[in-house]
């Protein structure tokens, strides 16, 4: 049989965010091309433990309860990480939040700002600090030091109303991804970013499900419908992978060509 592999044989992962939605498809997905994984949940427990036996179990594939709202919590897990598997290749940062009822600016709360910003913000940093800091260290044998990719967000590039917290810690990650290729490249540390749009998961179920709300949303999504965890899977693994080794600093949208409306 031929063909074309996205391998990562002997490779370690750090996928964050996990036990659901985009990031268990990640898991699952760098998985199956060979690395092992390591991956954080908060809460869900039972479904984290699932995934990880159903990906090769402790020598495979972790799971760490962690939570990430802090540089202090995301420099943890980097550390939980490594200890698990001896080093560390990729750096997925896939968690987040996004409060799903509309609040103006004028009444937005400090509290939710603050909580946004160290979730979707702060914890990066300090994951993508500890991280760096590992992919540095030698020896490095292969031509790839590491590769970080980012989530971010449309709504990072073209904002979104009543969601300012959101959309601005979207758009760090954004400016993040472009700052850290110009400094790292160099060293053989890839930086990308993928931009879902509308996704069918736990955190957009509040408004996918709502009549006036989706009709609103598949207006706006040229292809006609939201995407699948592992649309989103596919593209993180694939910037992982040697066949995007001239690829440092992208952003690259999989959103059914909604960035480009409205």
């Amino acid at each position: 049989m031929t063909g074309v592999a996205l391998s990562l044989e002997g490779k370690v992962a750090l996928i964050t965010g996990g036990s659901r939605g985009i990031g268990a498809e990640c898991v699952r997905i760098f998985s199956d091309a060979g690395a092992q994984v390591a991956f954080n949940y908060r809460t869900a427990r039972a479904e984290a433990e699932a995934l990880a036996a159903d990906c090769g179990g402790s020598s495979k594939c972790v799971a760490f309860e962690q939570d990430l709202s802090s540089p202090e919590d995301g420099r943890a897990l980097v550390a939980d990480a490594v200890k698990a598997f001896g080093r560390l290749d990729c750096l997925i940062v896939n968690h987040g939040i996004w409060p799903p009822n509309d609040v103006p600016i004028a009444s937005m709360a400090e509290s939710q700002w603050r909580k946004t910003m160290g979730i979707n913000l702060d914890s990066v940093f300090g994951l993508v600090q500890a991280a760096v800091a590992q992919m540095q260290q030698p020896p490095r044998t292969d031509s790839a030091a590491g590769h970080i990719v980012l989530v971010s967000s449309t709504a990072g590039q073209r904002g979104e109303a009543f969601h300012a917290d959101y959309a601005v810690t979207k758009g760090a990650i954004i400016s993040l991804t472009k700052s850290l290729s110009s400094e790292l490249a160099r060293e053989g540390i890839y930086v990308n970013c993928v931009a879902p749009g509308w996704v069918k998961t736990d955190m957009s179920a509040s408004a996918l499900n709502d009549p006036v709300t989706s009709q609103k949303i598949f207006a706006t999504i040229p292809l006609g419908r939201v995407a699948t965890p592992r649309e989103i899977a596919g593209p993180i693994l694939f910037l992982c992978t040697p066949l995007a080794g001239f690829m440092s600093g992208e952003i690259v949208n999989v959103n059914g060509g909604a960035v480009l409306v409205g």
